[in-house]
C-alpha cells in the first residue's frame, strides 16, 4: 500500500470504530423497551432529527452521484434534480412531519406499517402486511446497492476481495444497529452529516483554488456548449470505448442538446419520493416534542440547500481541474 492508501484506511478504521462505540453507548437505552429500540423512545432533539434524516437520505449519492451528473453533462440535470429534492423535502417537513408525529402517538405506533394499520383500525392487518412487504422488497435493493458500493470501494482502493468486503460492510452495519438500535443509527447519521458537509466544503475549496479561482471555473464552464444552461445539455463526445474523447489535452463536446419541459418535470419529480421514505419519516415520529419540528425543518433545509449547491458546483469545477 502507498502512503495515501494507508491514510485512507486509517481514516476509515477511525470512522468505523467511532460508529461501533456509538452502538455500544446507546445499547443500554435501546434495549429497555421496543419503543426505545425501534424509535429511540421518541427522544431525538431537533438537530439530530434534522441532520440524521438528511444524512440517511443523501449519503454517497450527494458526494458522488450529484457532482458526477454536473461534471458529465452540465448544470441542467443536476440543478433541476437539486431543486426538486429541496422543494420535495421542504413540503415533506411542512405537511407530513407534525401530522405523523401526532397520530403515531395517538395510535401508539412505533413503525410505519404499524401506524398505517392502527390509523385505519384494520382487523385483518392487510395494510400492515402490504406496507411491510413494500419496505422489505425495496429497501433490500437499496441496502444491497450500498453494500455493492462498499465492496467496490475496498476492492478498488486496497485490492481486497469484492464479495468479501460486501459481507464485511453488511456485518458492520448490522453490528452497530443491533447493538444500539434506532438511537445508534440516528447518532451515527448525525456524525456522518457533519463529515459530509465538511468534506463537501473542503473539496469545493480545493477545486476552486486549483482551477484558478471562481472566475476561471465559470469561464471554462461557459466555453462548453450547453454546460451552464438551465434548458440545455452538454454532450460529451465518446470514443468507441465509451470514454470521452480528448484533443490537445481538453475534453471534446458536441453541440448542446435541448432540455425540454418533460426533462425538467422528470428531475423535479425526484422530490416526491420523500413522502414515502421510511428513514426520513421515522425521524418525524421520533422527535421528542412536536413543537421542535419547525426548528428541525429549518436546520434540515439549511443543511440540504448548502450541500446540494456545493455538490453541483463541485461537478462544474471538476471540468476546470481535470
Amino acid at each position: 500500500m502507498t502512503g495515501s492508501t494507508i491514510q485512507i484506511l486509517f481514516a476509515m478504521i477511525i470512522y468505523m470504530a467511532a460508529v461501533i462505540v456509538i452502538g455500544i453507548v446507546f445499547a443500554g437505552r435501546a434495549n429497555k423497551s421496543s419503543e426505545n429500540y425501534f424509535l429511540g423512545g421518541r427522544s431525538l432533539g431537533p438537530w439530530v432529527t434534522a441532520m440524521s434524516a438528511e444524512a440517511s437520505d443523501m449519503s454517497g449519492w450527494l458526494l458522488m452521484g450529484l457532482p458526477g451528473v454536473a461534471y458529465w453533462c452540465g448544470l441542467a440535470d443536476a440543478a433541476w434534480t437539486a431543486i426538486g429534492l429541496a422543494f420535495g423535502k421542504y413540503l415533506n417537513w411542512l405537511i407530513v412531519s407534525k401530522r405523523l408525529r401526532r397520530y403515531s402517538i395517538r395510535t401508539d405506533s412505533i413503525t410505519l406499517p404499524e401506524f398505517f394499520s392502527n390509523r385505519f383500525r384494520e382487523k385483518k392487518k392487510t395494510v400492515l402486511t402490504i406496507s411491510a412487504l413494500f419496505i422489505l422488497v425495496f429497501f433490500t435493493v437499496y441496502a444491497a446497492s450500498c453494500f455493492v458500493t462498499c465492496g467496490k470501494l475496498f476492492s478498488t482502493l486496497f485490492g481486497l476481495p469484492y464479495v468479501t468486503m460486501m459481507f464485511v460492510g453488511a456485518g458492520f452495519v448490522l453490528l452497530y444497529t443491533i447493538l444500539g438500535g434506532f438511537l445508534a443509527e440516528s447518532a451515527s447519521d448525525f456524525m456522518q452529516s457533519i463529515v459530509m458537509i465538511v468534506a463537501l466544503t473542503v473539496i469545493v475549496t480545493i477545486c476552486t483554488v486549483k482551477g484558478g479561482g471562481l472566475g476561471a471555473v465559470i469561464q471554462n464552464a461557459k466555453s462548453i456548449p450547453g454546460f451552464l444552461d438551465f434548458f440545455g445539455l452538454a454532450t460529451p463526445t465518446l470514443g468507441e470505448d465509451g470514454i470521452q474523447m480528448v484533443e490537445n489535452g481538453k475534453p471534446v463536446f458536441g453541440a448542446a442538446r435541448e432540455y425540454g419541459f418533460l426533462s425538467v418535470a422528470s428531475m423535479l419529480a425526484w422530490g416526491l419520493g420523500y413522502f414515502g421514505m421510511p428513514q426520513v419519516l421515522l425521524r418525524f415520529m421520533a422527535i421528542r416534542r412536536e413543537d421542535e419540528l419547525k426548528r428541525s425543518r429549518r436546520i434540515a433545509m439549511i443543511w440540504v440547500s448548502i450541500s446540494l449547491i456545493v455538490a453541483v458546483f463541485i461537478g462544474i469545477a471538476g471540468r476546470q481541474v481535470e
